[in-house]
């Protein structure tokens, strides 16, 4: 979770190359030399991971389907967080919750994720959208990035999610992330005979479709991830790292990361409100 962050953390002298935006004018007259200000990642942040286990949820990527590639990156994704000192939150939702965690911090974190995912399948129905963020704001008040685990690969059925879209603010990050399947891309590419060629046209239209659900995020004011199952746990952090709002004080902006994926996988009682935060 490192790059430039949002939360002072010292001076020193500047050096040819680094952005003169973070000169420190005051600090340079007392000094007597050119000094700068150095930026970490805000600690004691809140992130909320949603991960959708409706119907999309149970679409096959690779050898595994959406939901449990959602479910490896959410478990890194907040190893990575809790370490950077931000408290995490879990929800996992179609119609309802089927998991929710919060309140639990520090070496209980990840025991408490896995206990909580461990009985969820994905459901086949449509996922109420509206309902799962409403949740998510009964989890933290303040939440600093929520992270939606979803497949958001054709327009229609990205459509009750992009309307039930929470405002972006300057406070909250979302990002959307989607598992994808590689050989779609090969499919698109081949034309070696009569079928491939049909293959290769509805390959191009999904393409097509999930490219617009993601200018679609972006315009809502989110960012959109997606990736393999096996590099998307890894493109999750960087996205997290990459996409943190800057300090009002902070003069150099963070650029935004990219685009996310899906999840899949949902059934299981969700715990009671009694998990609630420690400390």
């Amino acid at each position: 979770m490192r790059g430039q962050g949002t939360e002072f953390d010292s001076l020193r002298e500047y050096v040819r190359g680094d952005d003169i935006r973070s000169i420190d004018w005051r600090a340079t007259a007392r000094a007597g030399t050119t000094m700068l200000r150095t930026w970490r990642p805000e600690r004691d942040r809140h992130v909320v991971i949603l991960i959708d286990t409706g119907r999309t949820s149970a679409a096959r990527v690779g050898d595994s389907t959406r939901l449990e590639a959602s479910l490896e990156a959410a478990l890194l994704l907040a190893a990575l967080a809790s370490r950077a000192g931000d408290h995490v939150h879990l929800l996992m939702y179609d119609r309802v919750a089927r998991a929710r965690v919060t309140g639990v911090d520090g070496v209980g974190l990840l025991p408490a994720l896995t206990d909580a995912m461990a009985p969820v399948h994905a459901r086949l129905v449509d996922t109420d959208w509206a309902g799962a963020f409403a949740s998510v704001r009964t989890l933290t008040t303040r939440p600093s990035l929520i992270v939606v685990l979803t497949a958001q690969d054709a327009a229609e059925s990205a459509r009750g999610f992009l309307g039930a879209f929470p405002d972006a603010s300057r406070a909250t990050t979302l990002l959307v992330g989607s598992a994808t399947d590689d050989s779609i891309v090969e499919l698109a590419r081949r034309r070696e005979s009569r079928m491939d060629v049909y293959l290769a046209a509805a390959a191009e239209q999904t393409i097509r479709d999930a490219q617009r659900v993601a200018d679609a995020v972006r315009r809502a004011g989110g960012e959109a991830i997606a990736a393999d199952p096996e590099t998307l746990p890894r493109a999750s952090p960087i996205a997290i790292s990459s996409s943190r709002p800057p300090a009002a004080s902070d003069p150099a902006p963070t650029e935004k990361a990219g685009a996310l994926g899906p999840g899949g996988r949902g059934t299981a009682p969700a715990p009671e409100r009694g998990e609630g935060r420690r400390g």
